[in-house]
């Protein structure tokens, strides 16, 4: 399965691109969408759409992963963001990609297992868990947070499907990694 993770904004978007199974997940690829600074609002949601259709029509993503803005102290900010927020799922739609949302809570605790970690947290972790190494350098704070979006959905997929039950499953999959009982 590949995942397309959006974070939305009107000025700059991030996206991370999964590709995930019961038992791996590699980052595909990941990075930031800068929108036209000097370009009136509509035109830069027409930019967004546009870009994001051919991101998707050169990765073929099975599912886009949104984070939904939740709340904000300037109702403009909010308005301009759930536009973008709209723009992305256009272009999901457009293509036949089904698209999900997760609130920032929600992402957050499926990376870190907490709903209020840092993003600097949250990259660590990813970075850690997806085991990133130097080869991918510390993306914006947009593409970080798509990754963490797109992560999110795989660990709702799979966790959801029951591909994975569990500390037995674990111990099943990779005994290996697991200490043998201790002696008496």
């Amino acid at each position: 399965m590949i995942v397309l993770g959006i974070d939305p904004g009107s000025h700059r978007t991030g996206y991370a691109l999964l590709e995930a199974g019961p038992e791996h997940c590699v980052l595909r690829d990941f990075g930031t969408l800068e929108l036209s600074s000097r370009a009136r609002h509509g035109e830069r949601l027409a930019e967004l759409y546009a870009r994001l259709l051919e991101l998707i029509r050169s990765h073929r993503p099975e599912v886009c992963a949104l984070e939904m803005p939740v709340y904000g102290k300037n109702p403009q900010a909010m308005l301009k963001l759930g536009r973008a927020q709209a723009a992305a799922m256009l272009a999901a739609v457009h293509e036949g990609i089904p698209v999900v949302e997760y609130p920032p809570a929600e992402i957050k605790k499926a990376a870190t297992g907490r709903g209020n970690a840092s993003k600097e947290q949250v990259w660590q972790t990813l970075h850690t868990l997806l085991g990133l190494g130097s080869r991918w350098q510390r993306p914006t704070a947009d593409a970080s947070d798509a990754l963490a979006v797109a992560y999110c959905h795989v660990r709702r997929h799979y966790l959801a499907s029951g591909s994975r039950r569990g500390w037995w499953a674990f111990v099943q999959a990779h005994p290996d990694r697991v200490l043998p009982p201790a002696r008496p």
